[in-house]
């Protein structure tokens, strides 16, 4: 008999008790009544196991993986990314207005120094539409001035060039564009700048592309290699085979399914998730018509 999420996660509610906590609190039923029949489902099987937990809902990463409280986690995920032992030092504010200025696909950004002094930046886009190359390169050029000012500072007098380090731009991509899956067989792009003479100078930025959708297509044909693969399988897939197998594999990720799962007995809770969910979801789907539009104007022009 095959085994359900269920079976591995006891903590797990079943489908009758969901639905009486909603129906018997008022407030609940109100926001559940107001999604359409294929998002109360969606959100039923998320609680019950059906399927798994999206780990890529803003606030489940940003609980599950918070650098803050669970280093270890984004550690070994940048270590796996990087092929090197990582270590975080210190999470950095994200002083930047960039941010906030800007209406993004966005739906992570963390800022950590690593043991070597290095700077990464991780940042999650649903949709890869909106985030170019050009793009890349600015966050990349604020995350290396933003690291010159602050080391200035702290230096004074004392500042050399040679203590500014390597910053990372780091992007995992949900869906990502028609650039990428003229790569099939890739779904980890490494950037940065070389000369064409083969003169070598440390030009400080750094880029790692990683589009999880080309990830899973290859994942069914090669399966779970390596650390790698693992982190990505947990970032990327929702499917209960696939989680039943990362966890048979690397028992270690069961403990953050676990914690997942905890979450998902707040039905409250995790109703409020779901919903922000669907609101960036509609926001950022009318962004991408409206940009979309916008350059098919301009081509016609």
């Amino acid at each position: 008999m095959t085994k359900t999420l269920k079976d591995h996660f006891s903590i797990i509610r079943n489908r009758k008790e969901v639905i009486t906590e909603i129906y018997n609190k008022p407030e609940l039923l109100y926001v559940y009544e107001g999604w359409t029949e294929e998002q109360q489902t969606l959100f039923l099987d998320y609680c019950t196991g059906m399927r798994g937990v999206k780990i890529l809902y803003d606030q489940f990463f940003k609980l599950i993986l918070s650098p803050n409280q669970y280093p270890e986690r984004l550690e070994s995920i940048l270590s796996a990314i990087l092929n090197e032992p990582v270590k975080i030092l210190q999470v950095l504010p994200n002083e930047s207005t960039r941010i906030a200025a800007e209406k993004s696909l966005l739906v992570l950004d963390i800022v950590v120094e690593l043991n070597d002094r290095s700077i990464a930046n991780v940042e999650v886009q649903k949709i890869g539409y909106n985030f170019p190359g050009q793009r890349s390169a600015c966050y990349s050029a604020d995350l290396l001035l933003r690291q010159y000012k602050r080391i200035r500072g702290e230096r004074q007098k004392k500042f050399s060039y040679k203590d500014i380090k390597s910053v990372y731009t780091i992007v995992l991509f949900e869906k990502s564009t028609a650039d990428f899956h003229a790569f099939p067989d890739n779904y980890l792009h490494y950037f940065e700048q070389q000369s064409d003479t083969g003169l070598k100078l440390d030009l400080l930025q750094k880029f790692l592309m990683i589009p999880l959708d080309i990830f899973r297509e290859k994942l069914h044909y090669n399966g779970i290699s390596n650390k790698l693969d693992a982190w990505l399988l947990f970032l990327a897939s929702d499917d209960p085979e696939d989680i039943i197998q990362l966890i048979s594999e690397y028992p270690e990720f069961k403990a953050i399914y676990e914690q997942a799962y905890d979450i998902c007995r707040n039905v409250e809770n995790v109703m409020g998730i779901f919903s922000e969910e669907l609101r960036i979801l509609d926001r950022n789907t009318v962004q991408l018509m409206i940009d979309e539009m916008q350059d098919t104007i301009n081509n016609q022009k």
